[in-house]
This record gives C-alpha cells, sequence and structure tokens, in this order.
C-alpha cells in the first residue's frame, strides 16, 4: 500500500458532523449517527446562485428554532456538489426531530418552497446514514465550530475481512501513539444508502495546512510502524480488507450552514458574514417561505 492520500486521510480525520456541542455527548443506549446529503449541481449553478437558494432553507430553520444543526460544504475535488452533515445522538432523537418539522406547517410549507427552487440548479441528490464505530476512531475533538476544511476518505471493506480491517486501523493508531502526533478521527460504518462495508473516516480542521504537516510526518510514520517490515504488513492487510478507497476534499460554506448561536457567537466573522445578514434580512422582510431539512 503507498502512504498517500487515503492513509493521510485516515491518520488527519476527526469525529466531526454538523452538531452543536451540546449534542456532541452519546449515551450508553444510544449510538450517534451522522446523515450526509449530496446534493450535485448543473454546469455553473454553483457559488452564489446556490448560496442564494440553501440561505433560503438556514433562514427558515433559525426562524423555526429547529433543533437539528447541519453544516454546509462545497466540494474542492471530484464533482460539483455541495455536501450537508447533520449529527444525532441516536436514530430517536433523530425521528423526534423528523416529527417536529411534520408538525409545523409554516416550516414544512418553506422547506417545500425553497426546496423546489434549490431543485432548479441540481442534477441528482443523496442521502446517506452512519452510525459512529468508536473503536476504529482515535482522539475524538469537540471544538467542530473551528473546522473549515473537511477530508472524507471512503473505504470500501471486501465483506468477510472486517478482522483485517480492524487490524489495520489499529495498526494506523499505534503507530499515532508512538508518534505522539495530532492525528484524530472519527470512523463511521454505513447504516443506510450505501453498499455494506462501506465506512467513512470524516475530518475536519481550521485549516489545509494540515495535510501539509501529514505529508512532512509521512517518514516519522513509516518508522512509527516498524519500517519497511512494518509497512509490508499494513499493505499486505490492506490489501486484504479494503476492495477500494478514495479521498474527498471539502470546503465549509457558512452561507450553507445552519449552526447553533453557540458557534456564531464563538465566530462571527466566519459563521455569519456581512453578505449572508445583508442576503436574509429582505427574505426576511418578504416572509418568503423558506429552509429545508439535512
Amino acid at each position: 500500500m503507498k502512504f498517500g492520500p487515503v492513509l493521510l486521510s485516515l491518520s488527519l480525520a476527526v469525529a466531526g458532523s454538523s452538531i452543536a456541542p451540546a449534542q456532541d455527548a452519546s449515551t450508553a443506549n444510544s449510538t450517534p449517527v451522522l446523515t450526509i446529503t449530496v446534493e450535485y449541481l448543473k454546469p455553473y449553478k454553483n457559488g452564489m446562485a446556490h448560496d442564494k437558494t440553501e440561505s433560503a432553507f438556514v433562514a427558515a430553520y433559525s426562524k423555526a428554532k429547529y433543533p437539528a444543526y447541519y453544516v454546509g460544504m462545497d466540494a474542492l475535488s471530484g464533482k460539483s456538489r455541495a455536501l450537508y452533515m447533520t449529527r444525532y445522538a441516536s436514530f430517536a432523537e433523530w425521528e423526534k426531530t423528523t416529527k417536529m418539522l411534520a408538525e409545523n406547517a409554516e416550516l414544512a410549507n418553506a422547506i417545500e418552497n425553497a426546496s423546489i427552487a434549490d431543485g432548479e440548479l441540481l442534477s441528482d441528490l443523496h442521502s446517506e446514514v452512519f452510525t459512529l464505530d468508536t473503536d476504529l476512531s482515535y482522539h475524538s475533538h469537540t471544538d467542530l465550530q473551528d473546522h473549515h476544511v473537511y477530508q472524507i476518505t471512503v473505504f470500501q471493506v471486501r465483506l468477510g475481512h472486517h478482522k483485517e480491517w480492524n487490524e489495520v486501523v489499529k495498526m494506523v493508531k499505534d503507530a499515532h501513539d508512538k508518534m505522539g502526533d495530532k492525528a484524530h478521527w472519527g470512523m463511521y460504518e454505513i447504516a443506510y444508502g450505501g453498499p455494506d462495508g462501506t465506512y467513512i473516516a470524516v475530518s475536519g480542521d481550521p485549516s489545509a495546512s494540515v495535510i501539509d504537516e501529514a505529508i512532512a510526518g509521512s517518514k516519522k510514520f513509516v518508522e512509527a510502524i516498524g519500517g519497511p517490515e512494518g509497512m509490508a504488513k499494513l499493505d499486505e492487510l490492506y490489501g486484504q480488507a479494503v476492495e477500494s478507497a478514495h479521498s474527498e476534499l471539502f470546503a465549509v460554506n457558512p452561507r450553507q450552514s445552519y449552526v447553533s448561536d453557540e458557534w456564531i457567537q464563538h465566530d462571527p466573522d466566519f459563521w455569519k458574514p456581512k453578505a449572508q445578514e445583508a442576503e436574509t434580512k429582505p427574505a426576511e422582510k418578504a416572509a418568503a417561505p423558506v429552509s429545508g431539512s439535512r
């Protein structure tokens, strides 16, 4: 296995999602749930045009004080698309917020109207549901409000080879323990919407400079894993466990994110840019139907 973007993304990831800090704690009887909605945009329909339609969703959610927050981001690699992540403490919590949406006629109407406008810009839409695997995660962070850049690495694990997959992740975690570096990630397993055996390592950081740091530390990782012999073992296990993998890079778009007041107060210059305030006020005055659930 080459020491390339796939392994780098695994070693850099963070237990990231769009939830507010108050929602980050899980209980002994629940499993944290991460929903990801991907909007594929028609050519040249991104940028300000998409910001405008998405700001309608944000305005409506804010007006209704809807409790499920999400982070929106634009793809910096691959097809032109936007991605929205929402995390829930459990499936029961997800169901509860969905019922709140259904019971709020004004909000439901706003979502429908905003969705129609937004749909004119889209070529496709896809949603997946994941659950957090704490055993495969490493040094999870809670400073999600500071994350401006995300990496997502998708691993398709061969059916019947989860033992080897677990060993691969353990080797990587042990190597980072020896290095004592800043590595941290959240590993999620597919629950609905994709092939069995799909895992994603989700990473969030304040700056893309962490990618440079990881590349610079690649030699130390090889030493920590056990040199060429250790890398050969990791390569063999990785080949047995993983059928395919790819990594994508995203930039958080505050104009398309619905986040808590605490996040906004923490960094108002980022989460509430002046341009967004100017765009939102006319819509509020006109009482235009807006918003959408991610």
